[in-house]
């Protein structure tokens, strides 16, 4: 069969998924990945004595190719260039798909303040970006937009002169081409409430010296956030900070990501795996590609 270009670049996409990723580290194998491996050809492509992390490394090396990148291979260049190149995953943290108001940020990074990276990949329109960063600017105070090179005009005239634009080059190179500016002040301390899980909002709210209401759980949800209602939100925002670096923690991956090939590091950061399955997904990434080419 005949496959195209389109459908083969789908196909290395998929290697990257969530489903791949946690198969492996519950079974330590992964049906998945030895058909989707089995549809590109991947063991013809890579040495004999290859590992399934080199066949990941080949696969992140097609996608890397400017003109056919995919939103992962630009979460990863956020995750190497600015949060464990400019930050590091002991002091900073990085959450994904994180609720902002009626839309999910693709990723935040969370260190001195609360900044998020909107992707627009080279396969994203730019439809709804206006949108986009309306509903991110009432959760954090610095949004930033990271678009391929034959995206960035578009992008600086589609938004507000305080939204930051990157370009991610055809060469792999994240580089500024406006600063985004931290509005702490700006949020909106409901849409904060919503986007928190109901212990992180007590919490922040302990820690502002504020009491937490003793009331029924159906009744919960609602006093709480009228109490958010009247916070001022650069204080909101500074304590959602440092409050989400605690409860999102990264430093339980440090060991897990040293231990993974680079293509694989973004996936480990974003995508929970139980403690216990590290040693499992270590062990499914170094399987001999012969050998993985026969799980099921």
């Amino acid at each position: 069969m005949v496959r195209s270009k389109k459908t083969e670049l789908a196909v290395f996409s998929r290697l990257f998924s969530s489903a791949v990723f946690r198969e492996m580290a519950k079974k330590g194998r992964s049906g998945l990945f030895k058909r989707l491996a089995g549809e590109v050809g991947l063991s013809g492509l890579c040495n004999a004595d290859a590992t399934v992390g080199d066949a990941f490394d080949l696969a992140f090396g097609v996608l890397r190719v400017a003109g056919q990148r995919d939103e992962y291979i630009y979460r990863s260049a956020i995750s190497h260039k600015i949060l464990m190149g400019t930050h590091s995953l002991r002091t900073a943290s990085m959450l994904t798909e994180f609720r902002a108001g009626t839309c999910k940020a693709d990723l935040v990074i969370l260190n001195g303040t609360a900044t998020v990276y909107e992707i627009k990949s080279e396969r994203d329109s730019l439809a709804r970006l206006a949108n986009q960063v309306a509903n991110y600017k009432k959760v954090f105070a610095k949004v930033n937009v990271i678009a391929s090179e034959d995206h960035v005009e578009g992008v600086i005239a589609a938004v507000p002169e305080d939204i930051g634009v990157l370009c991610l080059s055809k060469r792999y190179q994240i580089s500024t081409e406006r600063e985004g500016v931290n509005r702490p002040d700006r949020i909106c301390p409901q849409t904060v409430f919503e986007s928190l899980r109901s212990a992180e909002a007590a919490a922040i709210l302990r820690a502002l010296g504020r009491a937490v209401p003793q009331v029924p759980n159906t009744l919960l949800h609602g006093a709480l956030r009228t109490i958010f209602a009247e916070l001022d939100p650069s204080m909101l925002h500074n304590e959602m900070v440092r409050t989400l670096k605690r409860t999102r923690n990264l430093t339980p991956l440090v060991e897990l990501v040293d231990q993974l090939p680079e293509s694989l590091q973004a996936a480990a950061i974003s995508i929970p795996v139980k403690r216990s399955e590290h040693i499992r997904l270590v062990e499914a990434v170094r399987t001999p590609l012969s050998i993985a080419m026969a799980w099921s």
